[in-house]
């Protein structure tokens, strides 16, 4: 400022130094300092009112617990918190209602295990296409009065819908599938599914999915499934699940009854779920690449306990437990193309003598056929072979090495029929065989009951370091 001069004074103080006198007119100031006092409150009021943060569906008409189709009123609750980006709120009570379309940012909550809606007539729950950012949190979604039946759809029907978060829904008791997704990425985590008549989860065309830490029970024909269309990259990630109890009502030889199920869909994982009482398969891995089959625990399944079939390539099978089921797991369809895996660490034992669904099955332990590494596992009563490979001339480049087998009644059975490959027997400990340590087959016939000491006779054969005891 022209002729001012500034010093420092005490405690830094700033004091100005005027060389001209400034005329103050004191009337003016005390008018404008009331007038600012007048105006701050409101201005303060108006900048601490937030927008409204939800929408009640209380305030479109929506009652619950009566009898009356609310679909209507869910729907323009719907499109109204969508439009104003902001939660819609159901609380407590049951709502029937169907064909809710969901566009996107939607975002439904209600009160855990209190807000329920009844599906009717035959359209799905909630279905969008094409649509990112949906949330659905806390419902219970109810199939029996009504719901589709159609093998590609659900309670929820979703349709190439990006950043899809589920959490903490219950859907139960659906005519068809609990939930059905086409294309879809996000999440589907904490939920339970429960009495559906075909599978829980549909799951088709994914990319940049996970479904973790849900419940599913008592389901007619499968837990999870996870396909696609075509063999391609899918990357789904099917973690920390509960499933039990899952029929084979449409009946097949291993395509229904799966308590998780991947086809045609590759890099996909499959890790640390718990599954029980399936009526085929705990995990089924059909023509996939780059599967990663970690750290499950599987029990009382009456067909394979995990397979890695058909025209799969580099799967990974590490870490699992498998109690009790007519066949442990097997490695398989060399004729198909099957090839490439790890087997290693794994606990398999309390193997049925036979399977109740599947009266062509016979059982064994651990079983592959092609460029397979057989490693580390402990297998132990199986009324059948411990660790099989080959069957006949498909045999390729297997390694069963360093794995404990214990009361079975061939510790470790090999394929010496003309054209098989070869096949490397090294550092197994077997005790307990009731009929022979190692053996080698032509077919389903045993060729020789001591492989180690004929070992010269079958050059596919290459036996060193075992360990036959009582």
């Amino acid at each position: 400022m022209e002729g001012v001069r500034w010093r420092f004074g005490p405690r830094f103080r700033i004091i100005p130094a005027m060389t001209r006198t400034m005329n103050i007119d004191r009337r003016r100031l005390l008018a404008g300092i009331a007038a600012l006092a007048a105006v701050r409150p409101l201005a303060a009021v108006a900048k601490s009112a937030p927008p409204s943060i939800s929408l009640a569906a209380s305030d479109f008409g929506m009652v619950a617990n009566g009898n009356a189709d609310l679909s209507a009123a869910l729907q323009r609750a719907v499109d109204a918190a969508a439009a104003r980006g902001v939660p819609l709120l159901l609380t407590g009570g049951t709502y029937r209602a169907s064909n809710i379309r969901l566009s996107g940012g939607t975002t439904i909550e209600g009160v855990a295990g209190a807000t329920v809606i009844v599906a009717i007539g035959d359209a799905p729950i909630f279905h969008a296409e094409g649509q990112s950012g949906i949330a659905i949190k806390l419902l219970t979604l109810d199939g029996s009065g009504g719901g589709p039946t159609d093998d590609r759809a659900g309670l929820i029907a979703l349709s190439h819908c990006d950043d899809l978060r589920l959490d903490g829904v219950a859907f139960t008791d659906g005519p068809g599938n609990g939930l059905f997704l086409d294309g879809c990425s996000g999440s589907v985590d904490g939920c339970s599914f429960s009495r559906h008549a075909s599978a829980a989860i549909f799951a088709i065309n994914s990319h940049e999915l996970s479904l973790t830490r849900n419940t599913v029970s008592d389901c007619g024909n499968a837990g999870i499934l996870v396909w696609r269309d075509e063999a391609g990259a899918d990357g789904t990630i099917v973690s920390g699940n509960h499933i039990s109890r899952i029929l084979a009502r449409s009946g097949g030889s291993g395509q229904n009854g799966n308590g998780i199920n991947v086809f045609r869909a590759d890099n996909v994982v499959v890790a640390e779920n718990v599954i029980d009482a399936c009526d085929f398969s705990a995990i089924r891995a059909n023509t996939t690449r780059n599967a990663v089959i970690r750290g499950n625990a599987c029990t009382n399944l009456k067909e394979v306990a995990i397979y890695s079939e058909f025209a799969f390539s580099g799967s990974v099978i590490d870490g699992n437990v498998v109690d009790g089921a007519s066949g442990g797991i097997s490695i398989t369809n060399f004729d198909q193309g099957g090839q490439l895996a790890v087997c290693t660490g794994n606990i398999v034992r309390n193997i049925l003598p036979r399977s109740p669904t599947n009266p062509d099955a016979t059982p064994f332990g651990i079983y592959a056929e092609a460029d397979t590494a057989i490693t580390g596992n402990a297998v132990s009563n199986v009324p059948g072979f411990g660790i099989g490979a080959g069957t006949g001339r498909f045999l390729r480049n297997v390694v069963i090495a360093d794995n404990v087998i214990s009361a079975a009644d061939t510790g470790i059975g090999v394929s010496v029929a003309e054209g098989a490959g070869s096949v490397r027997i090294a550092g197994n400990m077997i005790s307990g065989a009731r009929v022979n340590g190692i053996a080698g087959l032509k077919w389903d016939q045993v060729a020789s009951g001591d492989l180690a000491a004929d070992a010269a006779r079958y050059p596919n054969v290459s036996i060193e370091g075992n360990v036959v005891g009582a």
